[in-house]
């Protein structure tokens, strides 16, 4: 069997200790925060994503870059040489050109390389919800997978991943454009948490509209309960963007409910924090799958 390479970006939001326990080559994304441009890595070298927050709440802006094709070569291209293939897991095509653009890289690298064996999956999935899907890659490679068969897994099971995530600031949404302005300020006075998921395509969708911030929690919990299978035999991943308390709210709960004992959570990193602003909290787990299950609502 080939030696290969699982190479992810840094919107699966994992910390460098998941990454280098995965054994995962990570290409940081970037992004700007007020006049500073920076990489968003595991290690959070460039800037944590607690001050990252911190200067979100104090008024600064922030935007991300999706990542080039000239640095999927760059990071692809010193494993081939070494003899290796390389398996790039991406961020959702349905948020992101960046996919698109592993895709060309792999194309001109395989004429280069043609012993070599390039592949590129879209996980159709972001934050902790993409990490989740590298975790389950970077266990089946370690029992023993071959670089199709964590392909072929990934293109079948990537519906599966539910994220189920409610935001606390409407502001981020108003300006990424998903509501409306007047929308953000009634929601805002009336205290509505929006609940939302991803689609079978990758696109994050309005689900619902809950009032107060514990009901949108345990909405999350509620969501789980219907639609996931065998939690207490699985991992939950479960992010945040500065709000722990939140995030160990709903940890707790899904272990008190459902007896899960195999949890892992991490912040949210800049470049999706860029879009949900402070107080997200995220839920990812495997379930039914994601089209079927929208059908029910």
């Amino acid at each position: 069997m080939s030696d290969y390479r699982i190479i992810t970006d840094s919107n699966t939001d994992l910390t460098q200790e998941q990454t280098e326990r995965l054994d995962l080559a990570v290409i940081p994304m970037s992004f700007t925060i007020g006049d500073d441009s920076l990489l968003d890595y595991p290690d959070e070298r460039d800037l944590s994503s607690h001050e990252f927050y911190r200067r979100i709440a104090a008024g600064e802006t922030s935007t991300t870059n999706q990542i080039s094709i000239a640095t999927f070569t760059e990071t692809f291209e010193p494993y081939l040489a070494a003899g290796q293939d390389v398996l790039y897991l991406g961020f959702s095509s349905g948020l992101s050109g960046t996919y698109n653009n592993s895709v060309i890289a792999a194309k001109e690298l395989a004429a280069k390389y043609p012993q070599r064996r390039i592949a590129t999956a879209d996980t159709l999935a972001a934050s902790m919800g993409e990490g989740l899907l590298v975790y389950h890659a970077a266990m089946m490679k370690r029992g023993g997978a071959s670089l199709e068969e964590v392909r072929s897994w990934m293109e079948q099971n990537r519906n599966r991943m539910h994220h189920w995530f409610t935001v606390d600031d409407l502001n981020h949404l108003k300006r990424g454009g998903r509501i409306s302005g007047a929308s953000a300020l009634v929601g805002t006075m009336l205290g509505i948490k929006p609940v939302m998921h991803f689609d079978d395509q990758g696109h994050i969708i309005l689900m619902e509209k809950i009032r107060g911030r514990k009901q949108s929690l345990d909405s999350l919990i509620s969501h789980m309960e219907k639609t996931c299978i065998e939690p207490d035999k699985q991992m939950i991943f479960i992010s945040h963007s500065d709000s722990p308390e939140g995030c160990e709210y709903v940890a707790s709960e899904i272990k008190r409910r459902f007896g899960v004992n195999q949890i892992e959570t991490a912040p949210i990193g800049p470049v999706i924090g860029a879009h949900t602003g402070t107080g997200t909290v995220a839920l990812f787990y495997l379930g039914q799958d994601r089209e079927y299950e929208q059908q029910q609502q």
